[in-house]
């Protein structure tokens, strides 16, 4: 994005032990500037941070998915990568591609993040915190709420959004007409948001 806004870096929000230099590691609860509403997920600010941290913590192997942040030392096994794939980092980035969806690629891009997390769910379908970036073997807990809370959170949005789009760019499966309601998930965001942007002043 050469002469647009750069990227909302975490740098400007010091770590809280003071550790050198990790304060401006990229992290992946970026994220929460717009699912809590603070940003749009077309601003061009957090189109190139979402850019940046994509490029940072994208695990670059066969196994793919999002680390939590660089040089995540939490049950590393390789440390040419940022860190271990994590399922609801992953997630996270389906979200904005859905919530920015500026067209079919973005959605369909999403659709194959749901296929990642259950392509590497175990067996009994129950899903694991994170994963081995070079097997993709689960690691760490297992089963864990937040992963499997993420994917239907993920799951909803794309069929919401998919509805609004009448027809499947994947498959081209019609869903029905009628948007279903905000969950209490999105309730709580929607409230949250609220009291927000009613003490920001810029």
């Amino acid at each position: 994005m050469a002469g647009g806004p750069g990227p909302l870096l975490p740098g400007a929000y010091p770590h809280p032990r003071g550790q050198p230099g990790r304060g401006r590691h990229l992290r992946r609860r970026l994220w929460g500037l717009f699912a809590f509403g603070l940003y749009g997920a077309s601003d061009p600010r957090l189109a190139s941070t979402m850019a940046a941290l994509r490029e940072k913590l994208w695990v670059k192997t066969p196994v793919g998915g999002l680390a939590r942040f660089e040089a995540d030392g939490y049950y590393r096994v390789n440390p040419e990568v940022p860190g271990n794939p994590w399922i609801i980092c992953t997630l996270w980035l389906a979200d904005y591609l859905l919530e920015k969806g500026e067209d079919d690629g973005e959605v369909a891009e999403a659709h194959d993040i749901l296929a990642w997390v259950a392509r590497h769910a175990r067996p009994s379908r129950v899903l694991a915190e994170q994963l081995h970036p070079d097997t993709g073997v689960p690691l760490s807990v297992a089963p864990l709420a937040w992963s499997h809370a993420g994917f239907l959170a993920t799951t909803h949005r794309l069929l919401r959004r998919l509805a609004k789009d009448e027809a499947c760019p994947v498959c081209g499966a019609t869903f029905m007409p009628y948007l279903r309601r905000e969950d209490w998930i999105e309730q709580l965001y929607g409230q949250t948001c609220d009291s927000i942007h009613g003490l920001c002043t810029f």
